[in-house]
C-alpha cells in the first residue's frame, strides 16, 4: 500500500476518533451526525439480526425509544495521558495496510462504502452473537418485528460453531408446520453449505417471496444423519397470546413471543377465562416453551401481572443509563391462585426474565427443561435515519441476583418431553362395588364422569401440559387444605 495512502487513512481515522489533529492545526472533536438514541433495552433473543422472512430478532426494542443525551467530549486533564498515546497506532496501521492491499490487489474493484461497512460488521460480529450492524432493510425489519407481522419461515435463529441454530420455531408458522425444532442446526440452504457464511448472509438466503419453497438440511440431536426439510415461505402473523380452559376452573395461557401488546393481551385473555369459568379460576398454566423473547417491557409487564411487590429484574452495564431496575405493582390478576410455568430449551431472554422472577418470588412452580440461557441486553442505537447498531450494553439479573447468561433457568420440576400412547387393547376392568347386584347408588353414573376422557385426550395431545395440569390441581388442593 502506498505510504501516503496509509498515512492519509491513519489521519482520517484519527480525526474521526477525535484524537489526531489534521494537518494545519488542531481540530475540535467532531460530533456524530445524529445523537445516539438507545431504546428501552430489549432482552429477547437469542437472536440475532432480523432474519429472513419469518426470522425476527429476539431482542427487539420498544418501537418508541426514549432518547438519551449524548455524552460530552471529555476534556483532558493534567493528570490524564495524552489522547494520542491511547490510540492503538500499530493496529490502525495494520488496518490501513490491509485496506490498501484490498483496494490495490483484490481481483475485482471494491467500493470504499462496501469495505468500510464490512469492517463495521466484522468489528461487531467479533464481540458477541447478538451485537450487529443494521442496514436500512434490517433496521426496518427489526422495527416491524415488534408489531407481530413479518414475512418468512417463522423461526428464531443464532449461530453455533459456524452453523445456523434454530432457537425456536414460532407457533402456527411454516417452520413449525414443517416440523423444525429448537436446537436443529441448519447446515445447508437449498444446495449451498452454511459453513463459512455469516448469519446475515445465511438469513438473506432464506428470504424470498411468500409461496416459494426452500430446502433446509438440518442436523438434529446426536443422530449424525442429515435431514432435509422443505418449507414454504409465507407472511407470518404472530398472535403472541393464546388461551383456553383445560378443565373447569383451570386455565391455560400460551405466550409465543413478547411483543408490545403482549401484557395487555394476556390480561384480556385471563379476564375471558375468568368469565368462562364463572369467576372461579382455581389455577393457571403459563406456557413459555419455545418462546424466544422479545420486548423487555412486555416481560416486565407479564411478571408484574402475578407479583404484588418487589424487584422483577435489573440490568448492569458499564454506563450509568444501562443500570436499570424494574419493580412490581400491588395487583395479582389471579388473586394468589396457583400458577405453573412451562419452559424448555427454546425459552430464551424475556421468557427467562419471567420464569426467573416468578421462581425467585416463589409465585409459580417452574416445570420443564433448562432454558436457553440468554441474559444479555441489546440496545438499538440509531446511526442515522436508516441504519443503526444493535449493541450488547448490559446483563440482566433475576431478583435474587442470578445471572442467566449461558446458564438459563433450571426448572423446579424437570419434565422431559414425552408421548402418551393409549393402550389399543382394553383390559378387563376389576370388579367394583357398582358392579354388584343391588348396590347402593348415589345417583351418578359412569357416563357422568368425563374427567378420565379429558385427561387422556390432553395427555395424548401434550404430555408436559397434562402433567402441569395435574401438578396445578395438587397445588390447588394443598392450598385449600392450608386454608388458602
Amino acid at each position: 500500500m502506498p505510504k501516503r495512502l496509509s498515512h492519509a487513512l491513519l489521519i482520517w481515522i484519527g480525526i474521526t476518533l477525535g484524537t489526531v489533529a489534521p494537518p494545519g492545526g488542531p481540530r475540535a472533536q467532531e460530533q456524530p451526525s445524529a445523537p445516539a438514541v438507545p431504546s428501552v433495552p430489549a432482552v429477547p433473543e437469542p437472536p440475532v439480526v432480523p432474519a429472513a422472512p419469518g426470522i425476527p430478532d429476539a431482542g427487539v426494542p420498544e418501537p418508541a425509544p426514549a432518547p438519551a443525551i449524548p455524552a460530552e467530549p471529555q476534556t483532558p486533564t493534567a493528570s490524564a495521558a495524552p489522547a494520542a498515546e491511547e490510540l492503538p497506532l500499530d493496529e490502525l496501521r495494520t488496518f490501513a495496510e490491509v485496506y490498501g492491499r484490498i483496494k490495490d490487489d483484490y481481483v475485482e474493484g471494491v467500493k470504499d462504502k462496501k469495505l468500510l461497512e464490512s469492517a463495521i460488521r466484522g468489528m461487531l460480529a467479533g464481540l458477541d452473537p447478538h451485537s450487529s450492524y443494521l442496514d436500512k432493510e434490517e433496521y426496518r425489519e427489526l422495527q416491524v418485528g415488534t408489531s407481530g407481522e413479518f414475512g418468512g419461515l417463522g423461526i428464531e435463529v443464532g449461530m453455533d460453531d459456524g452453523f445456523v441454530k434454530i432457537i425456536a420455531p414460532i407457533d402456527d408458522t411454516p417452520a413449525q408446520r414443517a416440523g423444525l425444532q429448537a436446537g436443529d442446526l441448519i447446515v445447508r440452504i437449498d444446495d449451498k453449505p452454511v459453513k463459512g457464511l455469516s448469519l446475515n448472509e445465511a438469513v438473506n438466503m432464506m428470504r424470498g417471496k411468500p409461496g416459494t419453497e426452500i430446502r433446509l438440511t438440518i442436523m438434529r440431536g446426536t443422530d449424525g444423519r442429515p435431514l432435509e426439510v422443505k418449507v414454504e415461505r409465507d407472511i407470518i402473523h404472530v398472535a403472541s397470546v393464546k388461551s383456553r380452559t383445560l378443565e373447569p376452573g383451570f386455565g391455560y395461557v400460551r405466550l409465543s413471543h413478547f411483543q408490545a401488546r403482549t401484557t395487555e393481551d394476556m390480561r384480556t385473555a385471563i379476564d375471558a377465562l375468568k368469565k368462562e369459568n364463572k369467576d372461579e379460576l382455581k389455577g393457571l398454566v403459563l406456557d413459555l416453551r419455545n418462546n424466544p423473547g422479545g420486548v423487555l417491557n412486555a416481560a416486565v409487564g407479564v411478571s408484574d401481572a402475578f407479583i404484588v411487590d418487589g424487584l422483577i429484574v435489573y440490568t448492569q452495564g458499564r454506563q450509568e443509563e444501562s443500570k436499570l431496575q424494574f419493580k412490581a405493582g400491588p395487583d395479582d390478576v389471579l388473586a394468589g391462585a396457583p400458577l405453573v410455568v412451562l419452559v424448555n430449551g427454546g425459552s430464551a431472554s424475556a421468557s427467562e426474565i419471567v420464569a426467573g422472577a416468578l421462581q425467585d418470588h416463589r409465585r409459580a412452580l417452574i416445570m420443564g427443561t433448562q432454558t436457553f440461557g440468554k441474559g444479555s441486553v441489546q440496545t438499538i442505537v440509531p446511526i442515522d435515519d436508516t441504519t443503526a447498531l444493535k449493541l450488547t450494553t448490559a446483563r440482566y439479573y433475576t431478583p435474587s441476583g442470578r445471572s442467566i447468561q449461558a446458564e438459563g433457568i433450571n426448572p423446579d420440576v424437570t419434565l422431559d418431553p414425552g408421548v402418551f400412547k393409549p393402550s389399543t387393547e382394553r383390559e378387563q376392568d376389576p370388579l367394583k362395588e357398582s358392579d354388584l347386584v343391588r348396590h347402593l347408588d348415589e345417583g351418578k353414573t359412569a357416563a357422568d364422569d368425563k374427567s378420565g376422557e379429558v385427561k387422556k385426550t390432553l395427555a395424548a395431545e401434550d404430555f408436559q401440559l397434562a402433567e402441569a395440569l395435574n401438578v396445578l390441581k395438587g397445588l390447588t388442593i394443598l392450598g385449600r387444605a392450608k386454608g388458602g
